[in-house]
């Protein structure tokens, strides 16, 4: 079994690098599919639910939210919910849903193929031990297949800038942009608070920021500001003991 069976499941994992519950998935895949076991079949088809929650997250709007109702949606519920956000169209007919049935359906029938096989011949288990590798890797193709359909429409999405997670670094044009037309005209700090006056382009107006040191420390600089948490709480642990002391 090769990792190249799965490049576009590969590049979306890396591409949401910080999602803890995709990489914890990714490596549960990668562990069984190299190992040969068939518990990959289930990761696979876990892996596409968790990259369409990300995608239906990301793009859904709470005004007329798509996200499934109910306590557990079904499989087919968040592809057809990362289908819509994504407005590729919902035809039933499409090949695409085609595709996204019969992964299903093989993965459901794999299922119980390994839950019903039970003690069998010698010859009759090496025909399904075989049977078995070719359907792990026709499970993982297809989830792969239709995971690189919902990455590359995100990818054409055009995001809305202020609900989104993605990290700064993604939007290297707009950064380029608003660092060329847009400048500050005023930093003052008065009781710990640093307030920022930033001036829009053609006089336009002026933009006012107020912000706190562990806002300014989480947003640009996590390791200084878990520093800054290990020193306020060794600060606040010494005002403790010193009052108790007096």
């Amino acid at each position: 079994m090769s990792s190249d069976s799965y490049p576009a499941i590969r590049e979306f994992c890396e591409y949401w690098r910080d999602m803890p519950m995709l990489q914890q998935t990714f490596s549960s895949l990668e562990e069984s599919f190299l190992a040969g076991n068939d518990a990959c079949i289930d990761a696979a088809k876990c892996l596409v639910e968790v990259a369409c929650k990300i995608i239906v997250d990301e793009l859904d709007a709470p005004e007329l939210s798509l996200k499934p109702k109910g306590q557990n949606p079904a499989f087919g519920d968040w592809v057809s919910a990362a289908v819509r956000v994504l407005k590729l169209g919902d035809d039933r007919n499409s090949p695409f849903a085609r595709l996204v049935s019969q992964h299903h359906k093989l993965t459901t029938t794999l299922g119980d193929l390994r839950n019903s096989a039970g003690p069998v011949s010698h010859g009759k288990d090496a025909f399904l031990e075989r049977l078995s590798a070719y359907h792990r890797r026709s499970a993982v193709i297809s989830a792969d297949a239709i995971v690189a359909f919902l990455h590359q429409g995100y990818l054409e999405t055009e995001l809305n800038l202020v609900r989104t997670r993605e990290p700064y670094e993604r939007f290297t044009s707009k950064n380029e942009l608003i660092d060329k037309w847009c400048a500050y005209s005023a930093v003052d700090i008065e009781e710990g608070l640093l307030r920022v006056e930033m001036a829009l382009p053609e006089d336009a107006g002026i933009i006012i920021l107020d912000v706190l040191p562990s806002q300014l420390l989480f947003q640009l600089d996590r390791p200084a500001y878990l520093e800054a948490l290990n020193s306020s709480c060794s600060a606040e642990s010494r005002r403790d003991i010193s009052g108790v002391a007096s």
